[in-house]
């Protein structure tokens, strides 16, 4: 049966993540979480501590970053420059600098050829906010996850809260508006949806109803081939 590549955009919060997660475990595909890469690259901007965070130095800090994405007891590993940052890259001082990082041509170049490297055998689900449209136009299955700003929020802020932190709820909903508004304005493959994509609302979806109608996606499009 021919493996397939799983595209999956969306806005911070929507359940990309997540539900790519558990569709590629069901599977049994890789798990390419593209926002976990440039998560990366601002975690690495930041270890330099720099006076003042410019593009040309985030270009300097991409030039030669080695970025490894591994499954590891049930979830998705990220190394950088052989550190493994999967904790680090969560928190909000990475979350603010990441839009930043996003938009800069020079990363998204370095990024993009690692994403499509890793996707040309398929057997992949890759998220993030431009895989439909510019990472990889020519996938089997593509669909756009969405949710309101609120419940975006409130999904974020539990997260935040089970890890510690101590943070706004107001707040967060105020950099996820922003976030969108960088994501959607940016240049360089702006997050839109896919005029061939599938568009689906998680507010009122549970995450196993989400990944239930991504699975049965799958299997219409595999008895097609």
């Amino acid at each position: 049966m021919k493996k397939l590549v799983i595209a999956i955009d969306g806005p911070a919060g929507a359940g990309k993540s997540t539900v790519a997660r558990l569709v590629a475990k069901k599977l049994n595909y890789i798990y390419i979480d593209t926002g976990a890469m440039y998560r990366g690259v601002a975690w690495k901007v930041l270890q330099a501590n720099p006076v003042s965070i410019t593009e040309n130095f985030i270009c300097e800090m991409v030039k030669d970053i080695i970025i490894e994405l591994n499954y590891v007891d049930s979830k998705t590993q990220v190394m950088v420059d052989g550190n493994d940052v999967t904790d680090a890259i969560r928190t909000p001082a990475v979350t603010q600098l990441v839009s930043k990082v996003a938009q800069i041509a020079k990363v998204r170049e370095k990024m993009v050829m690692l994403q499509q490297r890793m996707a040309q055998n398929g057997g992949v689900v890759m998220d993030g906010r431009d895989i439909c449209t510019y990472v990889l136009p020519d996938a089997d299955i593509k669909l756009f996850l969405t949710a309101s700003i609120e419940e975006r929020a409130m999904r974020r802020w539990k997260e935040l809260i089970d890890k510690g932190y101590n943070i706004e709820l107001e707040q967060l909903k105020e950099e996820i508006t922003t976030r969108d508004k960088a994501d959607t304005e940016r240049e360089i493959a702006p997050l839109i949806q896919a005029k061939d994509a599938n568009l689906l609302n998680t507010t009122n979806l549970s995450i196993d109803e989400a990944v239930m109608i991504i699975l049965e996606l799958c299997e219409c499009e595999q008895h097609a081939v």
